[in-house]
């Protein structure tokens, strides 16, 4: 089989990344992330965005759809799909081998599916014509004309539901050009659960001994409402309920840890999911340098 990509794709804390840039090194590739909110600046230590695992053996291993938009700004799957495609094309046009890296479910399928995405024309008119409807009216609407909804987070909240009529609505389609037709060599990496929500926990103890407050501190002071926090979710939803004195700090930890550990639980359920699309995963031990490796060479290079 014709391989043209290779996905690292696993739960939170397994060490995606590490291993990721590891396999990169040995085999001359680049990364592009596949992870919805380290695209924002400024997003560091609640996005897990550790910079130091592109490192090895002194070399910084190139990454791409990290930073690339502030936390003020729209970031959607249109413009994802967008900006992956560009990523693709220039790593593949160097010889090199693109390694397609991360947990975000919604972006992993929609590369690994081939979706063909919509660009969305905001039509004044039409939005103000569906701010008049209820939740309930809207999401109705959505279902009518997207039986397959990608995102069910998308019912919960108006704004997202009268994006998601418009994209469904509008029939501007993705420039062909920009799109390569995929076939990717996918590797899972997986822990013990248990294993997996120690890891959870102690990551989320350091972060927050190490500046992720602060890091918050600093968004709200740039101008970041906690409305905006809310829908970064998991850390910056949570001290950002903290900081408005909502929560305690013991209740914002416990709180955040339950969240992230049922966040790493529907991770796992969107790659059954896909698998059972028949997108085929091979599931390897977390940190298995030597079993990635050796994929890789049976199957992306026979």
């Amino acid at each position: 089989m014709n391989y043209n990509l290779i996905t690292i794709l696993g739960p939170t804390a397994v060490g995606k990344t590490r291993l990721a840039s590891m396999l990169a090194k040995r085999f001359a590739g680049e990364i592009i992330s596949a992870d919805s909110r380290q695209v924002y600046c400024g997003m560091d230590i609640g996005t897990g965005k550790d910079l130091d695992d592109y490192v090895v053996e002194g070399e910084k291993i190139s990454h791409h759809l990290i930073n690339v938009i502030n936390p003020n700004e729209e970031f959607n799957l249109f413009l994802f799909s967008k900006l992956f495609y560009q990523a693709f094309n220039e790593i593949s046009s160097r010889k090199k081998i693109p390694f397609f890296v991360g947990g975000t479910g919604l972006y992993l399928h929609s590369v690994l599916k081939n979706y063909n995405l919509n660009k969305v024309k905001f039509d004044k008119n039409r939005t103000d014509e569906l701010e008049k409807y209820s939740i309930e009216e809207l999401t109705n609407h959505l279902k009518e004309i997207n039986s397959v909804l990608h995102n069910t987070t998308d019912l919960l909240v108006k704004e997202r539901i009268i994006r998601a009529i418009l994209v469904a609505e509008n029939d501007n389609q993705l420039n062909n050009s920009e799109k390569t037709e995929i076939n990717s060599l996918t590797i899972g990496i997986k822990l013990e659960r248990e294993e997996i929500k120690k890891r959870i926990t102690a990551r989320l103890k350091h972060r927050l001994q190490n500046g992720m407050i602060d890091e918050v501190k600093q968004l709200i002071k740039n101008g970041i409402t906690f409305e905006r926090l809310e829908l970064f979710g998991l850390e910056y939803k949570f001290v950002g309920r903290y900081l408005k004195g909502e929560l305690s700090y013991n209740d914002m930890f416990q709180k955040l840890n339950s969240s992230i550990h049922g966040f790493a639980k529907r991770q796992m359920t969107w790659y059954r999911k896909m698998e059972r699309e028949g997108i085929e995963i091979h599931w390897i031990e977390a940190q298995n340098f030597n079993a990635a490796e050796e994929l890789i060479m049976n199957k992306y290079f026979s």
